[in-house]
């Protein structure tokens, strides 16, 4: 098995011969930070991106002011939204917007999902997703009289068109799944899994937070219904970046927004007497655009664009599988357990491994500049951002790993 010094030189050559390697001088370095390993919770900024925002500043709201709502602001959320859809959801225009937080607009996604599917009783959910699906899934139930159905989920895997259809059946209004898994990484087969619901008379809604912007999405093609992400993870929008949504254009017409604010409604400037929903994917904005708070969405979009989608895919797979080759070498004898798909097209951008000391460790790496995240009940996540990691990051966090053993 490979030791420490022939990773190290493997990881110098695939940096070398990495074609995206030049995209990691576009994010501001860390001072002190010797491996991050942690772009499945929060990406590098952009250069550009500090430059943007002040320019925007002094520029755009120091010197248009108010005007700026009417010369472009209240477009971005759809401009931005549908940049997003073409470059890494597989989205047609007029289908994906920016707004809220992840969690309000997965309120607003199943509501109008359950009021689109009456007459039914459940709503499916893995009980291994992320805590605010199944919190909001919870209150959505509890409000519509509704009842969860838990699907079955493999520790270190995630849901299956197979375990869906054991579950799914006439009662189903809905089915509430993530791409890729928070915790194991697992990518779902999201075709196979619509079919499965589909064929039973359900919606879909699909939680793309941990593969938005590293493992491309095909929302049109598969026959999603609803989606919602998160835009501070690989789209590297910043802490408290705005959400985005996506509704498939043959739901919209019968849309029903659950939060209904002066923004989604059909002539907000009119202050009519009475909610009218607006046309298309507007109808599901409520409040004010969160226009600081997207611009540098727009920046890692753009960054995206640039390097291609299928390139960063292709990058992510590398990394992860490096990854493993090196957690195999190292750890692994120290009882470290890949908790991950060893399938490199069953994972997202990130691997979790497992040891009893894990807890302790990740706050002893973090004081040592080595940033992964620490998940219950005693896993270590490593999210390797495709455009801002390199192979000897990937290598150091790992090396600096086997020392807390």
């Amino acid at each position: 098995m490979i030791d420490a010094p022939g990773l190290l030189v493997a990881a110098k050559e695939l940096d070398a011969a990495d074609s995206l390697a030049g995209y990691r001088d576009r994010f501001l370095p860390a001072e002190g930070v010797r491996a991050y390993l942690d772009g499945n919770s929060l990406g590098r900024p952009l250069r550009a991106t500090a430059e943007n925002l002040q320019d925007f500043v002094a520029g755009q709201w120091g010197g248009r002011l108010i005007r700026g709502w009417d010369e472009e602001w209240l477009d971005l959320p759809g401009r931005i939204g549908d940049e997003l859809g073409e470059v890494a959801l597989g989205a047609a225009a007029g289908q994906c917007i920016v707004a809220d937080s992840t969690t309000v607009l997965l309120y607003k996604l199943a509501r109008a999902a359950v009021a689109a599917r009456p007459g039914r009783s459940e709503i499916l959910l893995d009980a291994d997703n992320f805590p605010t699906d199944r919190y909001v899934l919870e209150g959505v139930a509890r409000e519509c009289g509704l009842t969860l159905r838990w699907v079955a989920a493999d520790y270190a895997g995630g849901v299956t068109a197979e375990a869906v259809a054991d579950a799914v059946g006439p009662q189903t209004a809905l089915a509430v799944f993530s791409h890729v898994a928070y915790r194991s990484g697992y990518l779902a087969d999201a075709a196979a899994i619509n079919t499965v619901v589909h064929d039973a008379g359900g919606l879909v809604l699909w939680d793309l937070c941990h593969s938005a912007g590293a493992v491309p999405a095909q929302l049109d093609a598969e026959g999603t219904d609803y989606a919602v992400g998160c835009s501070y993870k690989y789209l590297n929008g910043g802490p408290g970046a705005p959400a985005w949504a996506y509704v498939a254009a043959r739901h919209q017409a019968d849309f029903s927004q659950p939060i209904q604010g002066w923004l989604g409604s059909r002539n907000p400037f009119g202050m009519e007497q009475g909610y009218v929903p607006a046309e298309g994917i507007r109808r599901l904005v409520s409040g004010t655009p969160p226009i600081l708070g997207m611009l540098a969405m727009r920046d890692m979009i753009a960054l995206i664009r640039e390097a291609g989608m299928d390139a960063v895919r292709t990058k992510s797979q590398a990394l992860t599988d490096y990854a493993v080759t090196a957690v195999d070498a190292l750890l692994a004898p120290h009882g470290v357990v890949l908790a991950s798909p060893r399938d490199p097209d069953r994972r997202g951008s990130h691997i979790t491994i497992d040891h009893p000391k894990f807890q302790a460790a990740t706050a002893a790496l973090w004081e040592r500049g080595i940033i992964p995240d620490y998940r219950n009940p005693d896993g270590i996540r490593l999210g390797l951002s495709p455009l801002s990691t390199s192979f000897v990051e990937t290598f150091t966090g790992i090396e600096a790993i086997l020392g807390e053993l």
